[in-house]
């Protein structure tokens, strides 16, 4: 510890990895079994194997960990459940990726084989990614892991499917589905990310089989016309109407295609004619439904076009659409062709163009389990923070459609259904058929498919404590407490846990949804690896430290808003580090040299401690040292060092722990509503700026005094504990390291307790005196300041009042003011003439002169304040002439001449501060 407390600035470097080994290695990250409150849970989301940590998981992480560590020191049984996810495409694609490399295909390996070497690769990554969630110092109780893809979870997977399956929820059928062609599986809408793309809108021909004409389409994508089963136009449209029932050729192909009436058909839009490509289109699919038509795919899986494009069977879709276009033209089929923007849906993980394809897949009806979700939110049951989420949330549970649960990849949890060789009978199951219950039948073969990665996502809040037994995990933790995580994913994840809890569960999965931000560059845009935008977080820890980029995360980040990170962001984290470890070797330094002890033998303090159960504001108004001496032993236990009296608490110790216990007050209502930022911030403002500016300031005589150090320290070193354990939750590192210089700490400050403050808080004279003498100060300052006093230079402070009673008020506090604006003295007068020269200020009610002689040199201050004067009028003279000539008032954009309006306003203000200077001079 001497070689830290040696240190001129703090490194965190070895402290972090120390701490948090010991806290590991005393069971501090699991709930106290002890502890019989209301327990406090979240389970965290689980990272992909595939990755490492970003930014946006530095925020979310960080939240959650301020909260269970929060929860924990309120003495609340506190869990957090640490898992990871297997990324079903991701993890697949990375592997695929691998073994390309390698020269070997997936598909010639097998699946076995394939799966053997996803195991291996998943076991490598999940180490790393579990050891940088370490290092930012997450609490999270390891002995409780999850992964997504384990036999526990498996096995809730499986349960869930056959019992939606039994309740006729889940289905296979024939249906057009988002497909992806670079990994040949079907995804979900919510998986599909529109991009806006500059393309064609090309208007083609279809000539009337009986010769009679032509009707005009317009496509973006004429490379599907193959596939057009039929074109419509609206049933009731006076112009087109006729055609209904006649045929068309349909262009470079020897078919002929109907004419049909269909409300989808819009005659104020386009052409008023609409080709109808039932494989290949999601509104078309369902045109096609209604009318019977025939389901013509065009393409295989892998976007290459088939035979039933005749001579262009073998090109990819893009090369397609250019050879039929020319084709076309060539025919004399092509009537025009526009520019045209429109939004292409894209696959969110490979970025690959998204096919409508038509295909057998799984689906699980969502309807009748959105209602009770939907109900939940609605009637407060379950919490969106920000509120105007909630609208969103709404919006698409109102609109549900099916979700489509099957994927053609062999990562991931195998659908649970076997097919019989014999007889075709479908047969879900919650472990492999010994024979088909139908015929008899030994010959099955299980599905290839595997599950939507987010349907063992979906189970997360209970499957992770024992779900489907009803574990004492399970009974005692959930419903959980809180979920945090990003707004991206309130379709994905948010809503189907709710649904899933509600389903399996009949209760809510959590209490509250705590929605974070983006993070963002300085430029605004969302931190990634693909931008190469997005630091490495643990280079970040390592140069920062974890405690530097928790502060500045959670602190400069709002409730639900987006958070513009740059360096500049961590240089506040990394300079609060700094300042509190500075002010803990002032106060101990000092402590040292007192020989103080460290206080009575005690037991170790309570775990919760509510500072307005020791008495009053009248009682801490009465008997102030006594109420110290309680609140010392409800912080440490026992008593404070050295003997204390009501006198010994001074203005400024009174002033501060008034605002102590505001601080208190104020961080644990924020931390109540979730505003994270706000109970970090107003901490981070009471330690910097008046324990550290102004109080460690006001007592720095005192401390050097061997008759008076004793009492002051007391409140020094309890300032610095409560002020310590506030900020555990957001700066858990340097807090503990510091806690455990105190000579009065006992064990780990991460069990320890949180203070709690409400009602009136004490010594409102005091803190009203103590605030006056700040303003005094600062008002003192700045005229030192605008009168060009030279640090060194001290001189006499005069505060002049209206009354007799002002000036008693005042006379107690002189010294203090003195000494805090760095003058000789300070006195007080009731009335009389100003004295001159001198500078002059206002405080409220208090009128302040600094006399200058000896203060500053008169002669070269006026000379500096006639050339600064100078300077600015002769600006002015050439502003006045600017904005008095018409040519360039008339031609200059508005903003430039109100800039120059406002800048001269601006100049003529301080031009008029300058001529009162020199008129205060003589």
């Amino acid at each position: 510890m001497e070689e830290i407390r040696n240190m001129s600035q703090y490194a965190p470097g070895g402290i972090e990895e120390k701490w948090y080994a010991a806290w590991e290695e005393a069971g501090l990250f699991g709930p106290d079994p002890d502890l019989e409150d209301e327990p406090f849970v979240i389970i965290l989301p689980p990272p992909n194997v595939t990755g490492i940590l970003h930014m946006g998981h530095c925020l979310g992480n960080s939240i959650q960990d301020t909260l269970i560590r929060w929860a924990r020191m309120r003495g609340r049984p506190a869990l957090w459940v640490p898992g990871t996810d297997h990324a079903s495409i991701a993890t697949e694609q990375v592997v695929s990726r691998q073994m390309a490399a390698e020269g070997l295909d997936k598909r010639e390996v097998g699946r076995d084989a394939f799966l053997e070497r996803a195991w291996v690769w998943k076991e490598q990554t999940h180490g790393r990614i579990t050891q940088q969630i370490r290092r930012l110092g997450c609490s999270l109780d390891w002995s409780r892991e999850a992964f997504t893809m384990d036999e526990a979870r498996n096995r809730a997977v499986t349960e869930a499917f056959v019992r939606l399956k039994e309740k006729g929820l889940i289905y296979r059928d024939v249906y057009l589905v988002n497909w992806c062609p670079h990994d040949l599986t079907a995804i979900s809408d919510d998986e599909v990310e529109y991009r806006e793309v500059e393309g064609h809108l090309w208007h083609l021909k279809y000539p009337l089989a009986d010769g009679s004409g032509h009707v005009t389409v317009a496509t973006t994508r004429p490379e599907t016309m193959f596939g057009d089963s039929a074109v419509a136009v609206h049933p009731n449209d006076p112009e087109r109407k006729h055609l209904i029932g006649k045929m068309v050729k349909l262009p470079l192909t020897d078919r002929e295609i109907p004419i049909i009436g269909d409300h989808h058909a819009d005659p104020e839009k386009g052409t008023g004619f609409v080709k109808i490509t039932p494989a290949h289109d999601p509104n078309d699919f369902e045109v096609g439904r209604r009318h019977d038509l025939e389901q013509v795919i065009c393409m295989t899986p892998a976007g290459i076009m088939n035979e039933q494009v005749g001579s262009f069977a073998g090109l990819g879709r893009s090369e397609c659409r250019k050879a039929v276009v020319e084709a076309l033209e060539k025919d004399g089929l092509l009537d025009k062709t526009e520019k045209h923007v429109h939004q292409v849906g894209h696959h969110d993980r490979c970025g690959h163009i998204i096919e409508p394809y038509l295909s057998r897949q799984w689906f699980l009806k969502m309807e009748d389990l959105a209602t009770p979700a939907v109900k939940a939110v609605a009637e407060g049951e379950i919490k969106l923070f920000p509120e105007r989420w909630v609208g969103v949330y709404d919006n698409w549970m109102n609109n549900i459609r099916d979700w489509c649960i099957s994927r053609q990849l062999w990562w991931g949890h195998r659908i649970p259904v076997w097919y019989c060789d014999d007889c075709s009978e479908e047969i879900a199951a919650l472990a492999e058929p010994g024979k088909c219950p139908a015929c008899g039948s030994g010959g099955l073969t299980q599905e290839e498919d595997v599950l939507d990665t987010w349907f063992s996502s979906w189970l997360w809040t209970f499957s992770t404590l024992g779900w489907p037994d009803e574990t004492p995990d399970l009974k005692k933790f959930h419903p959980t407490t809180v979920l945090v995580t990003a707004p991206d994913i309130i379709f994905f994840w948010v809503a189907r846990m709710i649904m899933a809890s509600y389903e399996f569960k009949n209760e809510k999965p959590f209490a509250e949804v705590l929605f974070h931000g983006i993070v963002r560059d300085e430029e605004g845009r969302k931190m990634s690896k693909s931008l190469g935008n997005s630091p490495d977080p643990i280079l970040i820890i390592d140069e920062y430290g974890s405690d530097a980029l928790r502060c500045s995360l959670v602190m400069l980040t709002p409730t639900g808003q987006d958070i513009f990170f740059s360096e500049t962001t961590l240089e506040v984290g990394r300079n609060f580090c700094n300042k509190i470890f500075q002010a803990t070797k002032l106060v101990l330094g000092t402590w040292d040299e007192a020989g103080l002890p460290a206080g009575n033998p005690a037991d170790m303090p309570p775990r919760t401690l509510e500072i307005a159960t020791l008495g009053p504001a009248a009682d801490w108004a009465e008997r102030p040292a006594e109420m110290f001496t309680g609140l010392w032993a409800g912080i440490f236990g026992g008593n404070p060092p050295a003997d204390l009296s009501d006198e010994d608490l001074r203005l400024e110790d009174r002033w501060i722990l008034g605002r102590l216990m505001d601080t208190v007050s104020g961080c644990g209502a924020n931390m109540e509503k979730r505003r994270l930022n706000d109970a970090a911030y107003g901490v981070f403002n009471f330690f910097r700026h008046e324990f550290c500016d102004w109080y460690l300031e006001a007592i720095k005589p005192r401390l050097r005094d061997e008759k008076e150090r004793g009492p002051v320290l007391g409140v020094a070193v309890l300032g610095l504990a409560v002020s310590y354990k506030l900020l555990h939750p957001v700066m858990p590192f340097i807090t503990e390291e510091l806690w455990s210089w105190l000579p009065p700490s006992k064990g780990f400050l991460m069990n320890s307790s949180f203070p709690g403050f409400k009602g009136e808080t004490p010594f409102a004279p005091e803190r009203a005196a103590f605030e006056q003498v700040m303003e005094i100060v600062g008002a003192i300052r700045n005229l030192r300041n605008e009168l060009g006093v030279q640090p060194g230079k001290r001189g006499r402070a005069i505060l002049r009042v209206p009354s007799a009673g002002e000036a008693s008020a005042l006379e107690g506090a002189l010294p203090l003011i003195a000494l805090l604006a760095k003058m000789e003295n300070a006195e007080v007068v009731v009335g009389g003439e100003d004295p001159s020269p001198a500078g002059a200020a206002v405080a409220g009610s208090v009128e302040i002169f600094l006399p200058m002689e000896g203060l500053v040199d008169l002669d070269k201050e006026k000379a500096r304040l006639h050339k600064e004067l100078a300077g600015i009028e002769g600006w002015m003279k050439g502003c006045r002439a600017k904005l008095s000539n018409e040519k360039f008032t008339g031609n200059a954009p508005d903003h430039v001449v109100q800039k120059q309006k406002d800048l001269l306003a601006e100049n003529e203000a301080k031009a008029g501060k300058l001529k009162e200077m020199l008129d205060a001079l003589g």
